[in-house]
């Protein structure tokens, strides 16, 4: 008799735990927040999406909403001003605002190698930086390119004056070289290459920045710095979240397309999305990061980065800084 009751009671305890569990998750409080990317939806983004679709985010008390951007320097504004949560953008144009002042950091860089170029058709046979000489590139003002186009240039010793540009947003730089309108235009060796073979059934030369040692660290997490200070948790639980959701994206490429077109139709045609997240996986990792878990970059490659800076891209060495004063890997997994 003892041993049944004992068993009852066991089972009667079991069940309310059963019946208090869901509520308890249920109205465990959750943080709303925002990622806002660089651009329209491409291929680099698709992690996020996995991880969202796949309840990384929501596992770790968040309520992810992921916002399309306009530039990396219109994002790096928007949460500078507390206005979205966090930021997906190229570093190094953060660092430059965060140099002039803005309340920015970045918490983890996933590109450490830049996908940066300057694309023409192979048939006009521009193969070399110095084959820009005299033609026409087409450019998108405030983006991420733009502001390290004048770095390319400086890097292989070309004048502005050398290059004509005309403006346009991600659709018109397509059109234009389409068009006949620009030779070339600045693109991502894993979106805008893809999307202008694709578009056109031309083969496509990309002549990336990185080759020419323009070698500097890209996409990354940006937080503004109070956020750090305030609520440091929220901010491990989201890089906690994103480092998963890149592995995953690693592992399962496709898995993280489908996960994104699932979510916007429109992001793209699934082949070429897939072929340009492939791409953009072998940005993850120098050698010195190969073996580390994603968003660990080398603070090798940062300071190297604020070199390209100093010497190419308008900082000023008094307000250069270390590396830590830019990015930090104390909220990383």
């Amino acid at each position: 008799m003892k041993k049944m009751l004992t068993t009852l009671l066991a089972g009667a305890a079991a069940a309310v735990a059963l019946a208090v569990t869901p509520a308890q998750a249920q109205n465990k409080p959750t943080d709303k927040v925002t990622l806002m990317l660089n651009w329209y939806l491409y291929s680099e983004h698709a992690p996020f999406f996995l991880g969202k679709e796949r309840g990384y985010f929501a596992e770790e008390g968040i309520d992810l909403d992921i916002q399309e951007g306009r530039g990396s320097a219109v994002t790096a504004q928007a949460v500078a001003a507390k206005s979205a949560t966090f930021g997906y953008i190229d570093v190094t144009t953060m660092i430059k605002a965060a140099a002039k002042g803005a309340p920015l950091k970045s918490t983890g860089v996933l590109f450490q190698v830049s996908p940066m170029s300057v694309m023409g058709f192979t048939e006009k046979g521009i193969k070399t930086p110095k084959d820009v000489i005299g033609k026409t590139v087409a450019t998108t003002p405030g983006d991420s390119m733009s502001q390290m186009w004048p770095v390319f240039l400086k890097a292989n010793n070309i004048a502005a004056d050398q290059v004509k540009v005309i403006s346009g947003d991600a659709q018109t730089k397509l059109n234009a070289v389409a068009n006949g309108q620009a030779d070339l235009l600045l693109g991502y060796v894993m979106d805008q290459a893809i999307k202008l073979q694709d578009a056109t059934g031309k083969p496509v030369t990309p002549i990336r920045f990185a080759d020419s040692g323009v070698n500097q660290i890209s996409s990354g997490i940006i937080a503004n710095k109070n956020l750090l200070t305030e609520n440091p948790d929220l901010v491990k639980r989201f890089m906690r979240a994103a480092t998963r959701s890149a592995e995953a994206a690693e592992k399962e490429p496709e898995a993280a397309v489908d996960a994104m077109l699932k979510a916007n139709p429109k992001a793209g045609v699934r082949d070429t999305l897939i072929v340009g997240m492939k791409q953009s996986i072998a940005l993850y990792h120098t050698k010195e990061t190969a073996n580390q878990r994603p968003f660990r970059v080398a603070m090798k490659n940062v300071n190297d980065s604020l070199d390209l800076l100093v010497q190419y891209g308008g900082m000023d060495a008094s307000t250069r800084g270390k590396p830590e004063d830019y990015v930090t890997l104390d909220f990383l997994p």
